[in-house]
């Protein structure tokens, strides 16, 4: 059974978008660990430019709407939801929710592998995590520099290490298909894809300030600090306006 089925969602442009907010899908996942029989579940941190690159590349729709729980990190994704009759409680960051899952975690001694970002970025990260919350365990790191050919080694490595909790930092564009691929074969009972995470946590670069956050403008300070993410960014303006034109057709079975 897809686990999505079991949490109340709202249609956007085809993709169910999970519509509880951080403490319940914390326990939803919680409750998910703690099933004696745990099928793999990938999470999708949902926000635009993600949805605009999923209804330009029928390949990554697929990819989006294969995966067990797709969570409204974007703002745009929130603001879209409440144009429907079915409004998500709050925007869930992927960020958050990394260290949400780690603080549970340590109740229950959860095992979670890192992979991706740069050699020193992971292992910082990896540390710091540790000290962070010591009753998790760091089974295993490995950096996200690896081709295809390399693939089967890797979830060797990461299948040996065990894991509760896989989190994955490969860049939007190829983190998800990359688990998508290979969800059965990992075998991990929670996958999730962070993005940047890992070089916030290492402290190579910082998150956006708390005003910003309040805002709802961290893709704004993102911008600010990394002007080569222009191209990217333009996906936001470009989704806010097709969902203002598409009305009620946004949230249309597709």
């Amino acid at each position: 059974m897809n686990s999505v089925e079991q949490v109340p969602t709202v249609p956007i442009y085809g993709l169910p978008v999970s519509r509880l907010g951080m403490e319940d899908t914390v326990k939803y996942l919680t409750e998910h660990l703690k099933q004696e029989h745990r099928q793999p579940l990938q999470i999708i941190t949902a926000n635009p430019i993600m949805i605009m690159k999923a209804l330009e590349e029928p390949d990554y729709m697929q990819v989006m709407r294969n995966a067990e729980l797709l969570v409204p990190d974007g703002t745009g994704v929130v603001w879209a939801a409440a144009r429907t009759d079915k409004p998500v409680q709050e925007r869930v960051a992927g960020f958050d929710l990394l260290h949400e899952l780690m603080r549970v975690g340590e109740d229950y001694h959860w095992k979670v592998y890192l992979l991706g970002s740069t050699p020193e970025v992971i292992q910082a990260a990896a540390e710091r995590l540790h000290l962070q919350y010591p009753g998790v365990e760091i089974s295993g790191f490995r950096d996200g520099f690896f081709g295809a050919d390399q693939d089967a080694e890797v979830i060797a490595g990461i299948r040996a290490a065990a894991p509760d909790i896989l989190f994955v930092a490969r860049g939007a564009d190829t983190q998800e298909p990359w688990i998508a691929r290979y969800k059965e074969q990992l075998g991990v009972p929670l996958m999730m894809g962070v993005g940047g995470s890992f070089d916030v946590i290492s402290g190579k670069s910082k998150r956006a300030p708390k005003l910003f956050q309040q805002m709802r403008a961290e893709w704004l300070y993102r911008l600010l600090r990394e002007p080569t993410r222009a191209a990217r960014m333009l996906a936001l303006p470009k989704f806010a306006l097709k969902v203002m034109r598409d009305k009620e057709n946004m949230s249309k079975p597709r």
